[in-house]
C-alpha cells in the first residue's frame, strides 16, 4: 500500500507573540522548505501577481516570509509568473511589471524582483519534453523559470470556471506555461484573425516561422493559412492590437489534463516546495478583474513537497468549511434546492460543468503525486 504524503497545516488563529507571519515561516520550516539545499542556486517562487481590480490575490508580505528565508539558506529568490493569453494588463511583461508593482510586489515590498517568466512578449520560453502524457508530447515553460535551481508554489486556492477549482497544480501547470504554452492547453484548434482589430502592422507575419500568414490586396487585413500553420501562438504574442485569438475549444477534462502535463514538466528533475494559502476563496480565477465575495470561510494555510496531496487536502478542507451566507455558492444552493450539505462539493455546485478531480487523477497517473495524504498541524 503507497505511503500517504505529508500536509502540514496552520490555522489562521493569532496572538500578539505569533502572528499570522511567523506561523507561515513556522510552517514552511516544519514542512522541510528549510531542508532544501538552495546555496548559491536561483530559486522560482511561482506566484500570481494579481489581474488590477482583484482584490483575492494573496498578499506580498506573505511572499516576503519566504523570500528572506530563502536568502537566510543562501539562495537567490525572484517572483514569477507568465503572461496571460487572454486580454487584460498582464498580457506583456511591461503591463505585467506595472501591474505587480500597482498590487505591492516589488523589491522594496518582498526583497526580491519580479521576472516574468516567458519574457517581453510571451515567446521566451523553452520546449520541455514530456513522457507518459495523454495530450502533450513537449510543455512550453518560460524560461525564467526552466533555468531555475529549486521551485516553489505560492497558491491562493479559490473556484475556476474551467478547472472547477484554481489549486496548486493549476498555479504551475497553467500559469508557468508560455503564451503559447497557454494556447495549447486551452485549445485544439489554430488561431484566428479578427479582422476588426488587425491594423496590417504585420508584425504576424515576421515572427511566423512557417510563412503561413498573408495579406489582402484589397484592406491589408492578415489572414492564416491554417494548412501551413504549425499552431505555435507567437503571432498571438507579437500582436500589439490583440487582433489574433485563439478558440477556447478545449474540453473542461482535456485542459485539467494538459494542466497537470505541464506541471510535470515544470518540476521534473528539481527540488520543489509549495505552499496554498485557503483563504478569500473566491468562486472564480484571479485573472478576473474583480473578486466576488468569498463562497466559504477561510480555512487556513497548507505546505507540502507533493503537490497532489496538497490540493486533495486543500479541496477536502474546503468542502467541510462553512458556506458563507449571501456567496454565489449559498445561491447555488437556494437554486438547487440542495439538501445534503455533507455531501456537497462546493466546487461542483459553484462550476457544475467542471470536474477538478481529472486533474488530480492524472497528475497521480504522471507520478506526480498522491492522493492520500496525513495532516499535521502546526
Amino acid at each position: 500500500m503507497r505511503n500517504k504524503s505529508k500536509v502540514y497545516f496552520t490555522t489562521l488563529r493569532t496572538t500578539g507573540s505569533n502572528n499570522i507571519l511567523k506561523k507561515l515561516e513556522k510552517l514552511v520550516t516544519a514542512a522541510g522548505m528549510t531542508d532544501i539545499d538552495f546555496e548559491n542556486k536561483f530559486a522560482a517562487i511561482k506566484i500570481h501577481l494579481g489581474e488590477p481590480g482583484n482584490l483575492a490575490y494573496l498578499r506580498p508580505n506573505y511572499a516576503k516570509v519566504i523570500v528572506d528565508m530563502v536568502k537566510e539558506k543562501g539562495g537567490k529568490p525572484f517572483l514569477t509568473d507568465c503572461n496571460t493569453l487572454y486580454v487584460g494588463r498582464r498580457k506583456d511583461a511591461l503591463e505585467h511589471l506595472d501591474a505587480a508593482y500597482e498590487n505591492g510586489y516589488n523589491p522594496f515590498v518582498t526583497g526580491c524582483h519580479v521576472i516574468i517568466g516567458d519574457g517581453l512578449k510571451g515567446t521566451d520560453d523553452i520546449e520541455v519534453p514530456l513522457t507518459g502524457g495523454e495530450c502533450v508530447t513537449s510543455a512550453k515553460i518560460g524560461r525564467a523559470i526552466m533555468d531555475a535551481d529549486v521551485f516553489i508554489s505560492m497558491t491562493h486556492f479559490k473556484g475556476h470556471e474551467s478547472t472547477g477549482f484554481g489549486g496548486v497544480l493549476k498555479n504551475i501547470g497553467m500559469g508557468c506555461g508560455s503564451r503559447r504554452g497557454k494556447m495549447e492547453m486551452h485549445s485544439s484548434s489554430k488561431p484566428f484573425v479578427k479582422e476588426k482589430k488587425c491594423r496590417s502592422c504585420e508584425m504576424c507575419g515576421k515572427i511566423c516561422a512557417v510563412a503561413a500568414i498573408s495579406y489582402r490586396q484589397a484592406d491589408g487585413k492578415a489572414s492564416i493559412n491554417h494548412d501551413i500553420c504549425v499552431g505555435c501562438g507567437r503571432c498571438i504574442g507579437v500582436c500589439p492590437f490583440d487582433a489574433i485569438s485563439p478558440k477556447y475549444d478545449e474540453s473542461n477534462d482535456i485542459l485539467n489534463k494538459k494542466i497537470a502535463e505541464y506541471t510535470k514538466a515544470v518540476v521534473d528533475g528539481r527540488p520543489q516546495f509549495h505552499i496554498s494559502f485557503v483563504i478569500d476563496v473566491s468562486p472564480n480565477c484571479d485573472c478576473h478583474v474583480e473578486n466576488d465575495l468569498p463562497i466559504i470561510q477561510d480555512v487556513g494555510i497548507f505546505a507540502s513537497m507533493d503537490p497532489v496531496a496538497l490540493d486533495m487536502a486543500c479541496a477536502d478542507a474546503c468542502n467541510k468549511a462553512r458556506i458563507l451566507r449571501g456567496s454565489y455558492a449559498e445561491e447555488r444552493i437556494v437554486e438547487n434546492e440542495v439538501q445534503n450539505l455533507l455531501e456537497l462539493d462546493v466546487f461542483t455546485l459553484v462550476h457544475p460543468e467542471t470536474n477538478w478531480k481529472v486533474s488530480v487523477d492524472h497528475a497521480v497517473k504522471l507520478g506526480l503525486g498522491n492522493k492520500e495524504y496525513e495532516i499535521t498541524e502546526v
